[in-house]
């Protein structure tokens, strides 16, 4: 039977781009697996797209096949096809069915499915850590002592988890176990790791008491820390390095401080801006006041004109919090609030009545009145 097209098997055109034939196989390999697929001709749809994808993702053996066709790996191989036994698809697998499916599948497929597995390096775990900062220590910036646990290489074993290394006698020294399983489809080989040396490659004739064969221990250490000046709740901050240690030759993991800033008995911070709500009596909001107001940068005086109004804004330029990154400043907002007296003196009832004789209405109290008097 001839093959059909590599493209159409793929369903993607012919100027689709790595991402495009690789998202495209990841469905059809999803979709067709015989171990998860119902349908009749799973087997050899899913043979198909391996071999549609192992050549496509491929960009020599694509140009050739874009060139020639199938012919091109008929000729290579005396009419037998492209030999793919070298083909590696366990990134794919491990991603759509863990790592037990990371192997080859050659009962069926006729080619093989992943390379040799053996020790690698890996690097550490990252760890996240929350600190608590003042308001000032989170607009300022600060230095900071922080008390971290986090796991090290164990000096016992040096982070082997034993003594005597000798290579696995189950997997030998590949990290990995091939099973066979058997499904309505027939048997199919199927790779995980290796359950006796978790996937180390190697075994050791005693285990470390230090570490009980981790080959890391849990260790404290205090670290000086340079706060950056504008940061807020929910910023993190990555010291590189500073986690977990890596197995065999790894590189450390990372350490993400994240903040808590605390809140302010006055300022109420809105990204880089503050807000002060200013309380002032009516008898300041009437005739104007000068008030002296604290700021992030010390006190300074604040002049309200006569006439001001609850929710009026002042703006004091600069004033702000420091941007995290490009270190210009926001500004600080003083919002008025006309605070009427709940409670009056005899006095004071006497003034306002006064008061109350002179016309110092408006012109929105004479619009209300005007409307008044026509609708009557």
């Amino acid at each position: 039977m001839n093959k059909r097209d590599y493209y159409e098997v793929l369903g993607v055109s012919k100027d689709a781009d790595e991402k495009e034939i690789k998202s495209a196989f990841r469905k059809l390999a999803k979709k067709y697996h015989p171990d998860v697929s119902k349908e009749p001709d799973a087997a050899e749809k899913f043979k198909e797209a391996q071999e549609a994808y192992a050549v496509l993702s491929d960009e020599q053996k694509r140009k050739q096949y874009d060139q020639y066709g199938h012919a091109a790996f008929d000729q290579m191989n005396g009419g037998a096809g492209f030999d793919f036994s070298d083909f590696d698809f366990s990134d794919i697998f491990s991603e759509l069915f863990g790592s037990s499916f990371g192997g080859g599948f050659s009962n069926f497929s006729g080619f093989g499915g992943g390379s040799r597995q053996t020790s690698r390096a890996r690097r550490g775990s990252d760890r996240l850590m929350r600190v608590d900062l003042t308001f000032e220590e989170a607009a300022f910036g600060c230095k900071k002592e922080i008390n971290v646990d986090f796991y090290d290489e164990c000096d016992e074993c040096n982070g082997k988890g034993g003594k005597g290394e000798k290579t696995c006698s189950t997997c030998h020294g590949n990290g990995t176990v091939t099973m066979q399983q058997n499904t309505l489809f027939g048997a199919f080989m199927t790779r995980t790791t290796c359950p006796d040396c978790k996937g180390k490659g190697k075994t050791y004739e005693s285990t470390c008491s230090h570490c009980r064969g981790t080959g890391s221990v849990k260790k404290n250490k205090d670290l000086e820390v340079k706060i950056p000046a504008g940061v807020d709740t929910g910023n993190r901050l990555r010291l590189s390095g500073k986690g977990d240690s890596g197995t065999n030759g790894g590189e450390n993991g990372d350490l993400y401080l994240e903040f808590r800033v605390k809140s302010h008995p006055l300022f109420e911070r809105d990204g880089n801006d503050i807000y002060l709500e200013l309380p002032i009596t009516i008898t300041d909001a009437v005739l104007g006041c000068k008030k002296e107001i604290p700021t992030l940068y010390g006190n300074v005086k604040l002049t309200i004109e006569g006439g001001a109004n609850t929710g009026d804004k002042h703006r004091l330029k600069g004033k702000g919090i420091e941007d995290l990154h490009s270190g210009s400043k926001g500004n600080m907002y003083v919002i008025i609030n006309v605070v009427i007296p709940s409670k009056i003196d005899k006095k004071q009832k006497k003034l306002f009545e006064d008061l109350s004789l002179t016309d110092l209405k408006t012109s929105e109290f004479k619009e209300i009145e005007n409307y008044l008097k026509k609708n009557k």
